[in-house]
């Protein structure tokens, strides 16, 4: 019980950072946000890095260019994405859109390395289209600004799944704690020039957003790193998978209940998609009874 209790906080800890990124969107650019969140996040995982002896492998350059693509895709483009797309959407959206992960990252495996999916996964790929599309719907009435939020979102989601897909191009494993902390450093320096652009010194910056991204560089990330990587460890793979499904609902919930946001019948028709086809997902993926 105490792996699934840290699996579900670790995913309400991830769904809390669309309601960061909001606040965040209101009172600062994307990529000095960005920046904000690496700078206070690295000091966390080189200490916990020093303190535990996590050893860091020989990489060839190979393996060094996969990791600075990783850190270009999936932390720096998921975290920019989604600040711009919350400039222009709703945090409800975005929080369903974010459940389409699993999904996106299937389709990113067939597409890319030609895998072929089974029948199972394809349904769930369709019912996750099914309900970003009746969430798209139901935004339409708020005009194009609605829509291009969700786009830029949906665009946030498929970084991630390059992420995943190019961790999995790595010829040597990198242990979590140094692949995280060695993700900070390359995104803080990607991000450095680029918030310069942004000129974040001639803005107005409010404390609310400055707190979202002390929030969400030590909570979510930091906090919810340890608390997934527990979980792991006492459950098995193909459970801490389904429970990706939390961070949605968290999201959901957390937007209903700070930031007051309305919930539309599409957008929980929506959600109800994207969640069936989490669990159609993690069902076909489950091992059979009795297999090794």
């Amino acid at each position: 019980m105490q792996g699934y209790a840290c699996l579900a906080a670790a995913m309400a800890l991830v769904g809390s950072t669309v309601v960061a990124s909001k606040v965040i969107a209101a009172g600062l650019p994307p990529f000095t946000a960005t920046a904000l969140r690496f700078a206070l996040a690295l000091p966390c995982f080189a200490l916990l890095w020093r303190l535990t002896g996590t050893r860091l492998p020989g990489l060839q350059w190979r393996d060094w260019l996969l990791l600075t693509a990783q850190a270009i895709a999936g932390s720096v483009g998921y975290t920019t994405l989604l600040i711009a797309g919350l400039q222009r959407t709703s945090a409800v959206d975005a929080g369903v859109i974010l459940g389409t992960l699993p999904l996106v990252s299937a389709g990113v495996a067939i597409v890319a390395l030609g895998e072929r999916p089974g029948r199972a996964t394809l349904l769930a790929i369709g019912a996750a289209a099914a309900g970003v599309w009746l969430m798209t719907r139901s935004g339409a009435a708020d005009g194009a600004g609605s829509m291009a939020g969700n786009a830029l979102v949906l665009g946030a989601v498929l970084c991630e799944g390059l992420f995943i897909l190019l961790h999995k191009r790595l010829r040597t494993p990198v242990p979590p704690l140094a692949l995280s902390a060695i993700m900070c450093a390359i995104g803080l320096l990607v991000c450095v020039p680029a918030s310069l652009a942004e000129m974040p010194w001639t803005l107005d910056v409010s404390t609310d957003a400055l707190l979202a991204v002390a929030y969400y560089a030590l909570v979510p990330t930091v906090g919810g790193f340890l608390l997934w990587y527990a979980g792991a460890a006492r459950v098995a793979g193909s459970d801490a998978a389904l429970f990706t499904a939390v961070a949605p609902v968290s999201a959901v919930l957390l937007a209903a209940a700070l930031l007051g946001e309305r919930l539309s019948a599409g957008q929980l028709w929506g959600m109800a998609c994207v969640l069936g086809a989490v669990f159609i997902l993690g069902w076909a993926r489950k091992p059979a009874a009795g297999m090794p």
